[in-house]
């Protein structure tokens, strides 16, 4: 039987480090059979919304709570599936020499449960880097995580004004960053239903090798 390929979509929510980020840092990975599904979706919120969203990109921290929320109930109601992994920073006991180590291991952990469930996936990024070696350096820690794994994966990183589905899963980071970070989880519970997989990670095990 042939397996299915998906398409996933992963942002963040949360800033690193254990001296100046935020507690939590957020990877969230968006899966569905049909991208276009989350297109549509953030297309229809930015016509309702135009006004409101001039440079023609919705970011979920900027916009107006009520509108997310039924951006949110809009994407609740596709075929699709959440994964987030959930670092609370406060359990890193060494932070590493450079701080993005601890956002390409979250990554990487958030990459590795998506190829458990799904071996055929094309994995499109939000661009964190404008460095070419950083890029590189994410995409490799993630090509590390999984290389024991069965898989065929594409991975690409790509800016979220061009791709509407990254905002989608901005969208879905920030509501499980706010649900961590600010305890509150009234935007969470809209999508709860579609998280397959809240991973919370402890630092000392994601860190200290």
């Amino acid at each position: 039987m042939e397996i299915e390929s998906v398409y996933a979509f992963i942002d963040e929510s949360g800033t690193v480090g254990t001296k100046t980020g935020t507690r939590f840092l957020i990877v969230v990975v968006l899966s569905v059979s049909q991208p276009r599904v989350l297109e549509l979706t953030i297309r229809r919120a930015i016509k309702k919304y135009g006004s409101k969203v001039a440079s023609g990109e919705i970011k979920a921290a900027d916009f107006e709570e009520a509108a997310i929320l039924r951006l949110l109930q809009a994407l609740a109601k596709e075929d699709l599936t959440v994964m987030a992994v959930v670092l609370d920073q406060h359990t890193i006991r060494r932070e590493p020499k450079y701080v993005e180590e601890i956002y390409r291991r979250v990554t990487a952990r958030a990459v590795r449960h998506l190829v458990q469930q799904s071996p055929r996936v094309e994995i499109c990024l939000d661009k964190r880097y404008t460095n070419e070696r950083q890029r590189h350096l994410l995409e490799k820690a993630i090509r590390e995580e999984i290389a024991d794994l069965p898989q065929v994966v594409l991975i690409s990183q790509e800016n979220s004004s061009s791709r509407k589905e990254l905002q989608a899963a901005d969208a879905v980071a920030w509501a499980f960053f706010q649900k961590y970070e600010r305890d509150d989880s009234r935007f969470y519970d809209i999508i709860a239903s579609k998280v397959v997989i809240e991973d919370v990670a402890n630092g000392k095990d994601l860190l200290d090798d």
